[in-house]
């Protein structure tokens, strides 16, 4: 497999500031715990997948975020940036091109926090596809999508004019990208973590992993009695 970057998109885990939804029946600080371990996975699959160039687009203040001296020794040897731009879309675009510029040639494969659950087998296939197809897209549950590859980086600028946090940001993104002349590769669905249904589900798939550990007792309750995500929220767009 060819160099990729492997960029993250995310969002100190500051209380108060982040996975506010998970709330209640998580308490601030709990749900920022829960949005650090949910990180901290996802860094892990990141610095398993060989071949990549680990990169992160972080918006917020880590200094104030829980689990924040776990998450700055997780991301040495990580090419760190700043998240820059008005609107998550534009963010997004503003990502792969500063990433671009750091790695300039390579392919790049975005993911977020939300999906804890990615392994480097997953990410593996991201940047294969790469190989052969303009781009790649990986649809969430909620109808958004989880992961979004490029093999120019100059065609992630279609990012910035498709909105997220809707039912169809998944469709209105493949739509896009297959309107602008890309072939594009149609990766594995996952489910996103933006309420704590989803956390549950999701912490039953990683048995001993930071973020199943991280869920309190007092949110561990029957599936049925929590409220399930809202269609239409892609990927926790707007808290990373």
């Amino acid at each position: 497999m060819s160099p990729t970057a492997l960029l993250v998109v995310a969002k100190a885990p500051v209380p108060g500031l982040v996975k506010t939804r998970l709330c209640p029946p998580a308490t601030h600080a709990e749900a920022a715990r829960i949005a650090a371990a949910s990180l901290l996975d996802t860094l892990d699959a990141v610095r398993r997948t060989p071949g990549v160039r680990p990169v992160i687009a972080m918006t917020g203040d880590l200094g104030a975020a829980a689990g924040s001296a776990e998450l700055r020794e997780a991301l040495r040897g990580w090419t760190v940036l700043g998240q820059r731009g008005g609107g998550f879309p534009a963010r997004l675009a503003a990502a792969h091109a500063d990433t671009a510029a750091e790695h300039p040639g390579l392919p790049i494969v975005q993911i977020g926090m939300d999906t804890p659950q990615v392994s480097p087998e997953l990410l593996a296939e991201a940047c294969e596809a790469l190989g052969i197809a303009d781009a790649a897209l990986g649809p969430a549950e909620d109808g958004g999508w989880w992961v979004a590859g490029f093999r120019s980086a100059a065609d992630a600028r279609l990012l910035s004019g498709i909105p997220t946090s809707r039912a169809d940001t998944g469709a209105r993104t493949l739509a896009t990208l297959r309107a602008a002349g890309l072939r594009v590769a149609t990766l594995s669905r996952l489910t996103d973590v933006d309420v704590m249904d989803d956390a549950l589900r999701v912490a039953e798939l990683l048995p001993g992993s930071r973020f199943a550990a991280s869920l309190p007792a007092a949110c561990a309750l029957p599936a049925a009695t929590v409220p399930r995500s809202v269609p239409g929220h892609q990927g926790a767009a707007d808290e990373r």
